[in-house]
């Protein structure tokens, strides 16, 4: 292969930076990434936005009354790329001008107005509305309520200000009821509105674990690999067996790491923590070209020689880098993706049994086949040289040397990040996987709770009992050992104090008499529901967190990191289980009863509630 040809992968190289964390101007990221494919005369990464068919449906009903469509959601949602292809679905000619607005006819005899990015087209907030976009607006408010009209329009515009823009409007009938729709649409995360057309589609709702799926694919399958990995260039020192950027391909090319990979990108899903398609694509960049040693923590191919030379190819690690590890930690907490993956703490928890192997396993016979198995058969990210070093100087120093312990201990933190990828699923009865996060439940609730609710199956009864067991223990404030109960106590002033010891009321578990306790699917979450009666019910959204922090309850061990949020979370749901009660034993309370009972709660020795009616008579008169 000629020199050329290493050239252009060296070019593609540089082009895969581009989606990477670099300070770019994010507020122009398509046209940036669109600009830099042409000069490296490539095709960008592409794949079909999961809102794409649902768009042009709306905007092409085969029978009735196409409807107006808004997209909105977070900076880097795909909002420009997503109308981009909208555009070229109807025939539009490539877009090169920055004029936000376009508009052209469609088949049908009605007029398309495109506004690509409605927050750059509208005037700045101190300066008055131009007659001619002020007017554009509100055709599109009257539209949208009129079954006969030749307009229909595609709006793109982040959330916070579309609510905005529609406030500067001056307010005619329509722009008012426009104002309440957008609100409703967004408060109650709703597509459309009866009588109503439009159709509201908020691109931050869209699976985070689905979009990874899609990026990784169109990602790894980009023909610019090919010419960095086939050909000549496969045995170049930029790109041959020694080369840390092939390395991390491979390794995010492999399907055991990209599950667990995915399994974090799942978890956020659950915790409503939404990762827009630009982090995830500089998520997969800085995973293959991390390395804090290089221009804004990324290698170009010319690094890698010096990266060699210099023996510090495990700070490449992609293991590292997937949590912004390459990065300045400023830089990585102010992106998204690797402030939300951080929060696992992988790599910062630990158990003694990992640390032994980590530790002592180049030399303790107990740990060494543990060791040798996970670490030293990694060439690339296992126990290099100045591993060893440090954990030789570790354990046998008897003076303290700041710099040399520090860096030991960012070694193991890489490691112990390294594990987390490398376990099998067979080998996780030798280590449990989740030791290595904050969550040590993140498993069970993925396989247990999840995928059963999903599939309409449900949750174990030790699950269900553990969560009855951590709410009960958080709504009476001792230790209490029932699970197929729910108690709902109060102090005798508050339902919200520490320690409850007068008992409300209980629901049951099993069905008994319209009471139930079950977790549900419901708006892509699972949802524990408490039901009280046939008709009342309360529901708690059972995202990973509490999840894990009712686990943690139940069992015994809560770090203090998990409390305050989470306990006044339990605390406000066991306010609305209250209400409801109170509510449902309305019907029998009699007005005209003479005596107020109280029912002190206390638990045996076996940590079962026991409790005993005291009825106090009211005195006949007052006076």
């Amino acid at each position: 292969m000629t020199n050329i040809s290493k050239e252009q992968a060296v070019k593609w190289i540089h082009f895969v930076r581009k989606y990477g964390p670099i300070a770019a101007n994010d507020s122009a990221y398509e046209e940036h990434t669109r600009r830099a494919a042409k000069r490296a005369n490539v095709e960008p990464f592409y794949f079909e936005h999961p809102f794409l068919e649902p768009v042009v449906r709306s905007l092409t009903v085969a029978s009735g009354r196409p409807r107006s469509v808004i997209l909105t959601g977070t900076a880097g949602d795909g909002k420009t790329h997503l109308c981009r292809k909208v555009w070229e679905r109807f025939g539009g000619e490539e877009w090169n001008g920055d004029d936000p607005y376009m508009k052209f006819g469609l088949d049908n005899g009605m007029t398309l107005h495109y506004i690509l990015d409605l927050s750059a087209w509208v005037p700045l907030s101190n300066e008055p509305w131009p007659a001619d976009k002020e007017a554009l607006l509100h055709l599109f408010c009257d539209s949208i309520y009129c079954s006969d009209v030749k307009d229909i329009f595609l709006i793109a515009v982040n959330d916070g200000q579309l609510i905005e823009t529609w406030k500067r409007l001056a307010d005619t009938q329509n722009v008012l009821r426009t104002r309440k729709l957008i609100e409703d649409l967004l408060v109650e995360d709703r597509v459309n509105q009866d009588k109503v057309f439009l159709d509201f589609f908020n691109l931050s709702r869209s699976s985070s674990a689905q979009l990874f799926d899609k990026a990784l694919e169109s990602f790894l399958n980009h023909e610019g690999w090919k010419l960095c990995f086939e050909g000549e260039n496969a045995d170049t020192i930029e790109f041959g067996d020694q080369s840390p950027i092939r390395r991390n391909f491979e390794v995010l090319s492999d399907v055991h790491f990209q599950k667990r990979l995915r399994s974090l990108l799942e978890l956020c899903d659950y915790n409503r923590l939404h990762i827009p398609i630009r982090e995830i694509l500089a998520l997969l960049s800085n995973a293959v070209l991390g390395h804090p040693h290089c221009k804004d923590g990324l290698m170009a191919a010319n690094d890698v020689r010096r990266i060699l030379q210099e023996k510090t190819v495990s700070k490449a690690s992609i293991y590292n880098n997937v949590f912004g590890g390459n990065l300045k930690e400023s830089r990585s907490d102010a992106i998204s993706v690797f402030h939300y993956l951080k929060r696992f703490r992988i790599g910062y928890e630990t158990t003694n049994h990992i640390d032994n192997i980590l530790i002592f396993g180049g030399n303790d016979d107990n740990f060494k086949d543990a060791f040798e198995k996970w670490i030293l058969c990694d060439q690339f990210y296992g126990a290099d040289e100045s591993y060893k070093k440090g954990q030789q100087h570790y354990l046998e120093s008897s003076e303290e040397n700041e710099d040399q312990t520090e860096g030991f201990i960012s070694s193991l933190v890489a490691l112990r990040r390294s594990l987390f990828f490398k376990i099998k699923d067979e080998d996780t009865t030798e280590i449990n996987l989740w030791d290595l996060s904050a969550f040590s439940f993140a498993g069970e609730y993925l396989s247990e709770v999840v995928l059963k609710v999903k599939a309409n199956l449900s949750v174990s009864r030790p699950i269900i009992g553990r969560i009855i067991l951590g709410l009960n223990r958080i709504f009476i404030g001792m230790l209490v050992a029932s699970d197929d109960k729910l108690f709902v106590a109060t102090s005798s002033h508050f339902t919200t104090a520490k320690t409850s010891h007068f008992l409300e009321d209980n629901i049951s578990v099993r069905l008994k008499h319209g009471e139930k306790i079950e977790v549900v699917w419901q708006n892509d979450v699972p949802i524990l529901k408490v039901w009280a009666s046939r008709e009342l019910f309360c529901d708690l959204e059972l995202n990973l967190v509490r999840f894990e922090f009712l686990s943690r309850v139940a069992t015994g061990a809560l770090p203090s990191s998990f409390s305050k949020e989470c306990y006044e979370d339990i605390l406000a749901f066991k306010s609305q289980i209250f209400a409801m009660l109170i509510c449902r034993n309305q019907e029998l309370t009699d007005e005209s009863k003479s005596s107020l009972s109280f029912v002190p709660l206390k638990l045996d020795s076996n940590g079962t509630p026991v409790t005993s009616d005291i009825e106090i008579e009211y005195p006949s008169s007052f006076s």
